[in-house]
Order: C-alpha cells, then sequence, then structure tokens
C-alpha cells in the first residue's frame, strides 16, 4: 500500500497509458503533458485547433509522446475525444480548455457506451503532512446532494482508487457533523443505513462505519476520548463527504490551507475521467494523470 503521492509515478511509470485530451490548445494542460510524457507516465492524442496546438507545444517543450488531431471548435474536441476513448483507441479522457458540463453530458450520451449505471464521483487522495497515511475523499465536485444510493455508489467508487492504491479493504467513514444519528440531519441517518447495509455485506470488501464526525473518523485520541469503538473510527482511509459544499471546502482546506498533496479523477463510468482545475498546481496535475493510468491499467485487466 503506497503512502505518498510520488509513489503514483513509479506504480504508472512504463505504462504508456493514452490519454485523449478534449481541447488541447491550452498552455497549462500542455506542461503536464509534457511532465507526464517525462516521466513516462502516458502517452496523449490532443484534440483541438492544430496550428495554435503545435505552436503552444513547441513553447512549453513537448518532443514526443502526442499526436495532434485538428477539431474545429470545441463540440468537435470533445466528441473526437469522448470516441477515441468509447472506441479503445484511448485508455482515459482529460478535461482540457473545454468546459466540464460540455464534456461530461457528451460523456454520458447513450450513443458513446460510457455509461455503468453508477453514479459518477469526482474522488481525491491526500497528502497531509503529520498524517500517517494517504486519504481517499469523495466528493468535492460532481454531486451536489448526494442520495443514499449515491452515496453507497461513492463508496463504490472510493474503493476502486484505494484498491488501486494498494488497499484492499479500506476503512470507510461516512462523515456527519456529528456521530450520533439525529432525525434533523438527513447525513447522520443516511449514514447509519449505509453503516447497516455494510454489515449486512450489501457492500463487501470494506470496512464502513458512519456516522461519525471527521475529528473521530481520523484521529484515534478524539474518537477514544469521546468513547467510540470500531475498527474505522480514528483510521478511516476513506472519507464519504455529505455533500458537495462538505467535499468542497474540505478539499480547499486541505490544499490551501494544510498544503496538502492531492491527486484526483472521476470515477464510475467505464473510463476514468481526468478532470483538475486550473488553480491546481503542476504536482498535483502530473499525479492527477498518474493515478487515471494505474486506474486505467486496473480496468484493462
Amino acid at each position: 500500500m503506497i503512502s505518498k503521492l510520488t509513489d503514483l509515478l513509479a506504480l504508472a511509470r512504463g505504462s504508456k497509458t493514452r490519454i485523449a485530451v478534449a481541447g488541447g490548445a491550452d498552455e497549462i494542460v500542455l506542461r503536464a503533458v509534457r511532465d507526464a510524457v517525462s516521466a513516462d507516465v502516458a502517452e496523449f492524442i490532443l484534440y483541438g485547433d492544430s496550428e495554435t496546438t503545435r505552436k503552444l507545444i513547441d513553447e512549453v517543450g513537448i518532443d514526443t509522446g502526442y499526436e495532434v488531431v485538428h477539431c474545429r471548435d470545441n463540440e468537435q474536441c470533445v466528441r473526437s475525444a469522448v470516441s477515441s476513448v468509447a472506441q479503445g483507441s484511448a485508455s482515459l479522457l482529460m478535461k482540457g480548455s473545454v468546459k466540464t458540463g460540455d464534456l461530461m453530458g457528451i460523456f454520458l450520451e447513450e450513443q458513446y457506451g460510457l455509461r455503468t449505471g453508477y453514479t459518477m464521483n469526482l474522488v481525491s487522495v491526500f497528502e497531509i503532512a503529520g498524517f500517517d497515511r494517504l486519504l481517499v475523499v469523495s466528493d468535492a465536485g460532481m454531486v451536489p446532494a448526494p442520495t443514499l444510493e449515491q452515496k453507497v455508489h461513492s463508496i463504490l467508487n472510493s474503493m476502486k482508487v484505494s484498491r488501486a492504491l494498494g488497499n484492499e479493504t479500506p476503512r470507510v467513514a461516512v462523515i456527519g457533523a456529528v456521530e450520533t444519528v439525529s432525525m434533523k440531519m438527513q447525513a447522520t441517518t443516511d449514514a447509519a443505513i449505509i453503516s447497516k447495509m455494510a454489515e449486512r455485506k450489501q457492500i463487501r470488501g470494506a470496512v464502513v462505519d458512519g456516522p461519525l464526525a471527521l475529528d473521530n473518523a481520523v484521529s484515534e485520541d478524539a474518537a477514544r476520548r469521546k468513547g467510540i469503538n470500531g475498527p474505522v473510527a480514528g483510521k478511516a482511509d476513506v472519507l464519504i463527504m455529505p455533500d458537495i459544499e462538505a467535499g468542497n471546502v474540505f478539499y480547499k482546506a486541505m490544499v490551501f490551507l494544510a498544503q496538502a498533496g492531492v491527486a484526483s479523477t472521476i470515477v464510475g463510468g467505464k473510463v476514468p475521467i481526468i478532470l483538475t482545475s486550473r488553480a491546481d498546481s503542476e504536482e498535483t496535475r502530473l499525479h492527477s494523470i498518474s493515478l487515471g493510468a494505474i486506474l486505467a491499467k486496473e480496468n484493462s485487466k
């Protein structure tokens, strides 16, 4: 089981995963492409205006590991990139200079056959200073107000990421504001139901408990002080957030206040999607590409 985000590079190195980039004419995206090619993590198909893309490639300094496919506009960029993963000429999809909504809308069209029937989640892996393990968190950017079923899907998607990191039986905490069930707080009742589902083997391959407040999910001392026992209390590997607000605030607090490292991917479709923010560091983009490549390799088994 890996313990640092830099370990993702070692796992992904040499995989030669082909990544379709929807909107490759973007300097920030091409810097990530350059770094991933240099690290021997992936090769890229860049969909976009060929003249602009090649000019930027020269400026960024990419010598190999890419193919440029000309597209007349953003819609053709997205459709061409999505088609390439649907047909198997690329193993995963990466957002470039296109809108997230446009990318996801086309990805989910039935004609491409990339839907699985499961909810799609943004699953993030954090390396936090002073914390003894990588922490997998869902969902900071996809599902605004997840239903009970969607939270179960979030657990299943997070388990895929955890297993790709080498954790075969992750400890999953379903997070609420408190660790007791309150009929006035839907997140706590959802968590209690999910915990019982796992106890009765309706969710397999993970140890699940909730509701757990954040402190007693990640701190054994906090759990002990509150008298909370169990295999997950204080030892969680995965946090399932109650809604997008909690997930997004957690994500940004970790990155911008705690200076945590992070890698993220969208899971739940037939292929992973790399969706990075323009505010992400170069390390975050490279780690996210590496994580996507590892998941794509797992999918091919």
